[in-house]
């Protein structure tokens, strides 16, 4: 080979790719910015959990909380100033007697019930709906009467084998985990349009006999109809799953982490499942029962021990919160086919380059 020629096939040509690229830009700025953003955000997300997780419990007292009087107007009005001498704490509700004073306990009217008798003040409690309540409710007319020993009935226990509704506190943070789980996990998928539906509704499905069995057959935190009890589960995991689902549907994958945001850092500790929603601050209480993990305990509690009494209101809410999420993913769908189409339809349009 002549030394011309090997001059030439050793030297890169101006028009060659080597010498058309451009130098790289430096990225310490970006990193920079990278880590500005992961210093602020942190301190910033602790701050919500502790605002979200801490600040209910801290605060945590009676505030309108619905209580029922029975007796003698004389008497009953006696008790009833006593009882406001707690500014706030109380929403008074007067009955004839004791048996309907028991009936809008078991319909969830109230949390419990002072009777006064010709020997002394009796307690009717629901230890179902709240042993917290039942608890402070028998230490507060203990101390309106002077230290001294007051009868008191829990006319709907909770389960024996769950006095303290432990079991079904600890609930709420699994289901809604499962429901952030199954929302992602369609996303991240790419299941779409009826097939993620399909996933969502099974998946809800399965957690639901899963806790129930769970909870109910195997801890006996739970009674009454199993498959209502499984049903209510399975409601409360598919209402986060669409809601996750759907905002990602939308959003893309951002909406996973806003969806996740909503039902874990809000709706989990403004549930009041471990206290009631009249003992959290306002109005922490009234929102916890708008999202699902709040409106799930409500749902679970009238089904297991109150016979159904007062579950419309919490099963409508997770009825919308699935309906409005299965929406979002089937619209979702349609606004992602259609961007495809109208992109196919571009290219097609597009003339081949010439050389």
């Amino acid at each position: 080979m002549s030394a011309t020629s090997a001059t030439h096939t050793g030297t890169a040509s101006p028009h060659s790719p080597q010498s058309s690229q451009a130098p790289q830009q430096p990225v310490t700025s970006s990193h920079g910015r990278h880590v500005v953003a992961v210093v602020v955000l942190v301190p910033v997300l602790v701050a919500l959990a502790l605002w979200a997780f801490a600040w209910p419990a801290a605060r945590t007292a009676p505030r309108d909380l619905p209580l029922g009087v029975a007796g003698p107007a004389t008497a009953v009005a006696q008790v009833e100033k006593q009882l406001g001498e707690h500014e706030g704490a109380f929403e008074i509700h007067h009955y004839a007697d004791e048996a309907a004073a028991r009936d809008a306990i078991e319909d969830r009217t109230v949390y419990g019930a002072v009777v006064v008798t010709a020997q002394g003040p009796k307690l009717l409690t629901a230890s179902a709906a709240s042993p917290l309540v039942a608890q402070l409710l028998q230490q507060s007319v203990t101390q309106q009467a002077g230290g001294a020993q007051v009868r008191t009935v829990d006319v709907v226990p909770a389960a024996e084998n769950d006095p303290r509704g432990s079991a079904l506190t600890s609930s709420v943070l699994p289901l809604t985990l499962a429901g952030i789980a199954a929302g992602a996990v369609v996303t991240l998928l790419g299941l779409r349009g009826r097939r993620a539906i399909a996933a969502l509704v099974g998946a809800s499905a399965l957690v639901g006999l899963v806790a129930a069995a769970l909870a109910g057959s195997w801890l006996g935190a739970l009674t009454g109809n199993w498959w209502a009890q499984a049903g209510a589960l399975g409601l409360a995991t598919l209402a986060v799953g669409a809601a996750v689902a759907g905002l990602a549907a939308l959003l893309g994958t951002p909406g996973i982490g806003l969806g996740a945001f909503v039902v874990m850092m809000l709706g989990n500790p403004f549930s009041g499942a471990a206290t009631a929603p009249e003992m959290l601050p306002d109005p922490v209480g009234t929102i916890g029962q708008w999202l699902p993990p709040g409106a799930g305990v409500s749902l679970l509690r009238s089904i297991s021990f109150f016979d159904g009494a007062a579950a419309s209101g919490p099963a409508l809410t997770l009825t919308w919160w699935a309906a409005l999420g299965l929406g979002a993913v089937l619209l979702g769908s349609a606004l992602k086919r259609r961007k495809e189409n109208t992109g196919s339809a571009a290219a097609e349009r597009e003339p081949a380059p010439t050389n």
